[in-house]
């Protein structure tokens, strides 16, 4: 009987096979999708209803056209109730925060077997857990405690970089509740030439509405 639904983002066939070779030993688990890139995955929730997006996302960092932490970063604002676990090779302290800063449930390596892979889904789904491999656990703490008392407040985040400073100048007019002809008026464009921006932000963040963009750049303070 499945009592959890997965996905992978992946960009590695060799290490996507052997994902999916683990959770063909669970029954208990379901994949939803497995996806290339950041960019897919999102693009998959995207085309799902609600009720069938999955519960948790594997997710690997290093991915080409989007990383596993900028897909990470906008997704859980569009779809809170999806976990987030970190799947990678490395114990790299820089991507650790990064991670975790972008809103990731759990971090393992890639070498856990089957057994961990769900365990880890229990313990984020059952029991509101941050799963991790020891080795990162151990990096984690570490830097927690290097950092906390730098950094009391949480940080903003910063525009993904697939949007260009042109969108960017248009999305923060966007955030302050102006419409195209006043933005047009602002840049010296045509408004024919910012609804095209407009469209590719609502594009690249797989978004459907001026109020998801505003919502999404609220929610991850990027004019802040």
């Amino acid at each position: 009987m499945v009592n959890f639904s997965v996905a992978l983002a992946e960009d590695n066939n060799v290490n996507r096979n052997t994902f999916m070779q683990k959770i063909k030993v669970l029954p208990e688990l379901r994949l939803v999708f497995n996806a290339e890139n950041g960019h897919q995955c999102l693009e998959e929730l995207k085309g799902l209803p609600h009720t069938q997006l999955p519960q948790v996302i594997f997710m690997d960092i290093e991915m080409p056209e989007m990383d596993g932490i900028e897909a990470i970063n906008i997704a859980k604002s569009l779809y809170p109730q999806i976990h987030f676990i970190v799947l990678t090779v490395f114990d790299d302290d820089e991507k650790i925060f990064e991670a975790i800063k972008a809103g990731a449930s759990g971090y393992l390596l890639k070498h856990e077997p089957a057994a961990v892979l769900k365990d880890a889904i229990v313990n984020v789904l059952e029991f509101g857990g941050a799963p991790m491999s020891p080795a990162i656990a151990r990096k984690t703490m570490l830097m927690l405690s290097k950092t906390t008392a730098a950094n009391p407040e949480p940080l903003a985040s910063t525009v993904p970089k697939m949007i260009t400073e042109r969108e960017q100048e248009i999305l923060e007019h966007m955030v302050k509740g102006w419409d195209a002809k006043r933005t047009a008026a602002a840049l010296n464009l045509s408004v024919l030439t910012v609804r095209k921006h407009i469209a590719n932000i609502y594009d690249k963040l797989h978004v459907n509405s001026k109020a998801q963009v505003i919502s999404l750049a609220h929610q991850k303070k990027w004019f802040s």
